[in-house]
């Protein structure tokens, strides 16, 4: 909801390695969804992986092919995948249930594979060696017009909105087509000096704005506008807002792709395992990350909407993000921050278990309701106590009728089940459609055995912020559930989180409260 608030003080593009995705097979290709909450990682022996990017989990696996993956692409809605394989089959797959919807066979192995940004029911199928296709789930397939020069060496990407296809070959020859008609609105032909021309590797658009970049064999990256394109009309000579290369070492792209934001381009090196990453108002190199020596680079792709890039090498997809300072005290304005242990001053029955210095009159009415905001509430007591080293601490009394808060809305049910396989596909859904925007706080209480103590947790999913209570054995797994849901709540108050969502496995404790 504040993400470009949070960000906007700070560099928006991953400064160091954040570790990888522990693939039971060796990945070959990847890709976001458009939230960025999955990300689907294909593998050699044909299987696709579609993980939880949030907890950084497995949440499906499908069978999809018998021979590796080279290709995949989300649907808008983010209910289905297309996957293209070396087997020439290109299949569209049910996220939730993992089954296949249809499946489509071609003479030649498939380059590149995409679904239409805002139809789900048409796709661009690359084969190698053959004009492109858009293939219609529903309808007709058409094969899309090829320049005079008879090149059959295309590569095609639709733009953002799906309004027109570009086609690039391997002369250096760009077409602009109607998405529906498939009439050439516009064309033009990168050339380098005066004559001589380079092939076209790949053509990726931003997900904001009207920038495209253009990947040549001449191992430079050209940047352009897509209206000025469509106002030079056929045969034009646009110029380029960027041109982007390694003068140094000579680098030849691999794949490249836009930031989320569309101000930053990332390009993957495909000599090693190198991510050049490049400002596009202005064309300056701002950060170079360096993987493993020796790996090659397979595929890159950028985070929607976050400064997180995920890599392929030798089989294994790495995270690049940046780097996360914890501070504190710009959460809590309270919070101070030492940089060593300081001894501690007890005041003065900090720790009884019963404070002396409260009245009889004072300890009479906190068993009475009262009035807050003008609504009823019921006093309810949690009993906690904290043990360290098997000392136990005085008993902590928490009411939350004192937090000053409005009546919360509690859903006991969301329609689905912890049994059901698919839960982890059907939960981020759910959360996505109904509570879009909102802050989730999820809170859990264990205990092991009688003797041990309960554990009580919350975890901030935006800021990944996890809080921890150990609380006295003595007390219920039931109350634990009830006191991460009490420290939710403090929480939430403290950090003035005006719209939250609070997510407990304890059906037992809501229907308490």
């Amino acid at each position: 909801m504040n993400l470009e608030l949070l960000e906007s003080f700070g560099q928006n593009y991953p400064e160091e390695f954040d570790g990888t995705l522990d693939s039971i097979s060796l990945a070959a290709t990847c890709a976001f969804n458009r939230r960025g909450t999955l990300f689907a990682v294909g593998c050699n022996d044909g299987r696709i992986f579609i993980w939880d990017f949030l907890t950084r989990g497995i949440a499906k696996s499908i069978s999809a092919h018998a021979y590796p993956i080279c290709s995949l692409s989300w649907s808008r809605n983010c209910q289905k995948l297309l996957s293209a394989s070396t087997d020439h089959n290109v299949c569209i797959w049910d996220v939730l249930t993992g089954e296949c919807e249809q499946r489509y066979r071609f003479p030649t192995p498939i380059l590149r594979v995409q679904f239409d940004p805002r139809n789900d029911k048409r796709f661009l199928v690359c084969p190698m060696r053959h004009a492109a296709l858009l293939v219609n789930t529903e309808g007709e397939h058409k094969i899309l017009p090829i320049d005079e020069d008879g090149d059959i060496n295309v590569i095609a990407s639709f733009d953002r909105r799906g309004d027109y296809v570009y086609t690039g070959n391997s002369k250096g020859k760009i077409l602009i087509l109607h998405s529906q008609t498939l009439d050439v609105k516009a064309s033009f032909k990168i050339t380098v000096g005066t004559s001589s021309t380079t092939g076209i590797k790949s053509i990726e658009f931003a997900r904001r704005g009207d920038c495209f970049l253009v990947n040549t064999s001449d191992r430079v990256i050209r940047v352009y506008d897509s209206k000025n394109i469509l106002k030079c009309g056929i045969n034009g000579e646009p110029e380029p807002i960027q041109k982007l290369q390694d003068l140094v070492n000579k680098t030849t792209w691999k794949k490249c792709c836009f930031s989320g934001d569309g101000e930053y381009i990332c390009a993957g090196s495909a000599r090693q395992h190198a991510l050049y990453i490049w400002e596009k108002s202005i064309g300056n190199l701002v950060k170079i990350l360096h993987g493993t020596k020796g790996e090659l680079l397979l595929d890159v792709v950028w985070h929607p909407i976050r400064p997180i890039i995920a890599s392929i090498s030798a089989g294994v997809v790495s995270i690049w993000a940046q780097n996360q300072v914890e501070n504190w005290s710009a959460f809590a304005p309270d919070f101070k921050e030492l940089d060593e242990n300081v001894e501690y001053e007890e005041r003065e029955s900090e720790f009884d278990v019963e404070d002396e210095d409260r009245s009889v009159g004072q300890a009479g009415e906190s068993h009475e309701d009262e009035e807050i905001e003008g609504k009823s509430v019921t006093a309810v007591f949690l009993d906690v106590s904290s043990a360290y080293n098997n000392v136990q601490l005085p008993i902590l009394r928490n009411k939350l009728h004192k937090l000053k808060m409005p009546e919360p809305r509690i859903i006991l049910d969301f329609g689905i089940s912890k049994d059901n396989s698919s839960a982890d596909l059907y939960f981020p859904s759910i959360i996505e459609n109904s509570w879009l925007g909102c802050h989730t706080i999820f809170t859990d209480a264990s205990k092991l055995s009688e003797a041990e103590c309960v554990g009580v947790g919350t975890f901030h999913s935006q800021y990944n912020i996890v809080q921890k209570v150990r609380c006295s054995p003595e007390i219920s797994e039931f109350t634990g559930e009830c006191r991460a849901i009490l420290e939710a709540v403090k929480y939430a108050l403290l950090l003035k989180l005006h719209r939250t969502l609070i997510l407990s496995d304890s059906r037992s404790s809501l229907e308490s409260l």
